[in-house]
């Protein structure tokens, strides 16, 4: 079902999103929008080094090539995580900061807003298909009973998606209160 296709996309969307939602947890998928510019291209961090947790608020970068260490280091201060970088002779070290109660809240805020977002694309795409069962109807190509068991699918297909939405906010919730 092309449905169910469609709502999976927006739940990783939302999973994409909230992996951006910095918590007080170092995790190497935060740095995974930073590209660095290497040898005249642009590569993401994690082809130009290792990227690897060293506690729980820090995590390692290692270069493959140690030349490159001011480059990575750049391309992680142009970012703008609010975060800090220290270099040594083996790489980059990335600590990020306690959060404050105050950016606590804005970033909650942040995510009830983009499981808003992914709430309202699931709507569009149940409203879609209720139209595409009703035009079927009325062109003979399905009975009315088909029509009836058809949305009661869509509607099911809904819920659970709606229910694996909350349960990615609640996840979210209970990182930035830690």
């Amino acid at each position: 079902m092309d449905l169910d296709k469609k709502l999976q996309e927006a739940k990783h969307w939302l999973q994409g999103e909230y992996t951006a939602i910095r918590t007080g947890q170092a995790s190497p998928a935060l740095l995974d929008s930073i590209k660095v510019e290497t040898y005249g291209s642009l590569l993401p961090l994690n082809q130009v080094g290792s990227v690897g947790i060293e506690d729980a608020r820090t995590l390692r970068i290692s270069p493959w090539d140690n030349s490159q260490i001011s480059v990575v280091e750049k391309a992680i201060r142009e970012a703008n995580l609010g975060v800090s970088v220290v270099t040594d002779s083996s790489g980059l070290r990335v600590i990020f900061p306690e959060l404050t109660s105050e950016r606590r809240t804005q970033l909650l805020k942040l995510a009830k807003s983009k499981l808003e977002d992914a709430r309202i694309t699931v709507r569009s795409l149940r409203d879609d298909e209720m139209k595409r069962i009703e035009k079927e109807e009325k062109e003979g190509s399905i009975s009315e009973d088909e029509k009836f068991t058809q949305k009661e699918v869509v509607q099911k297909a809904i819920d659970l998606i709606n229910k694996e939405l909350d349960a990615l906010l609640d996840q979210k919730e209970a990182e930035l209160k830690q």
